[in-house]
C-alpha cells in the first residue's frame, strides 16, 4: 500500500466504512490547491480515533467526501504537561504554538502579565494553527487551547497538585536542575519579553508548587525559552525517555 502524502485533521468520528465530509477549506486545499480527485488516498485523524487511511469518494469545488478504509495508527495520549506563556508578537506566538504541538504539550494556556505587550490573542486562530501543525508533524493528539487570562487569575484557581516550572531569567547561568524533578502533572511558565515584574516575581516565589529553573547560561527569548523548557522536561520526565 502506497503511503498517502496528505494528512487532514477532521471533527468527525473515524472508523471502518465511516464517511467523512470535508469542510469548504479542506475541499479547496485538496482539490483546488493539490489538484487531487476521486480515488486519492488521504490520512485522517481527529485527536480521538487514531489515524485512518481514507479514499476520496466525491470531489467538488466546495465539498468532498472521504471513506475510511483502514486504521494506520492507534490513538496516542499526550504527556501530562501544560504550557503557560505570555503571548508575544503574532509570528512568535505562532512559533510557540507550533513547537508545543510538535514537542507534545497537552494544554496551552496564554497568560497576561504586567509586561505582556502583544497583539490580541485569538483562541480560534491558535486552535487552527494547532491543527495545521499536527497535520504536518504526524501528531495524533491535539493540545487543548484556553482563552488568554491574567496570570493572577490563573494562579488563583490553580490546583497545587500540578507543579509549575517557572523559567526564571534571573536563574540564567545557574545549574539546570530538571534531572531532580519527580514525575507527575507539570506545567511550564514562560514570561513575556522583558520578563516578570517585581510584584509578579515575589508572588511566584511565594507559591510552594512553583519551582524556578534555569535554561542554561544565557537569557533566552520567550519562544526559545518555551522550546528549551519543553525539550528539557520531555527528556527528563516526558515520553522521550
Amino acid at each position: 500500500m502506497a503511503l498517502a502524502k496528505i494528512r487532514l485533521c477532521v471533527d468527525q468520528p473515524l472508523g471502518a466504512g465511516q464517511s467523512v465530509l470535508l469542510t469548504e477549506a479542506q475541499a479547496h486545499y485538496l482539490f483546488g490547491v493539490m489538484r487531487e480527485g476521486v480515488g486519492t488516498q488521504v490520512l485522517l485523524f481527529n485527536g480521538q480515533d487514531g489515524e485512518w487511511l481514507a479514499e476520496v469518494s466525491e470531489a467538488a469545488k466546495k465539498r468532498g467526501t472521504l471513506l475510511c478504509v483502514e486504521a494506520t495508527r492507534a490513538q496516542t495520549v499526550l504527556p501530562d504537561l501544560w504550557l503557560l506563556f505570555a503571548p508575544v508578537k503574532k509570528a512568535r506566538t505562532d512559533f510557540i504554538v507550533e513547537k508545543a504541538v510538535e514537542l507534545g504539550v497537552a494544554r496551552l494556556q496564554p497568560v497576561l502579565t504586567e509586561f505582556t505587550n502583544s497583539e490580541r490573542f485569538r483562541r480560534d486562530k491558535a486552535e487552527a494553527h494547532v491543527r495545521e501543525a499536527a497535520e504536518q508533524c504526524g501528531a495524533l493528539a491535539l493540545p487543548a487551547v484556553e482563552d488568554a487570562a491574567p496570570l493572577s487569575r490563573v494562579l488563583a484557581g490553580w490546583d497545587p497538585a500540578r507543579r509549575i516550572l517557572w523559567a526564571d531569567e534571573s536563574e540564567a547561568g545557574a545549574a539546570t536542575t530538571f534531572a531532580g524533578l519527580a514525575p507527575g502533572p507539570w506545567a511550564i511558565l514562560i514570561g513575556p519579553e522583558g520578563g516578570f515584574s517585581e510584584t509578579e516575581r515575589t508572588r511566584l516565589r511565594a507559591l510552594p508548587y512553583i519551582r524556578p529553573v534555569a535554561l542554561g547560561p544565557r537569557i533566552l527569548r520567550a519562544e526559545t525559552a518555551a522550546l528549551a523548557a519543553i525539550t528539557l522536561w520531555q527528556t527528563h520526565l516526558g515520553d522521550w525517555r
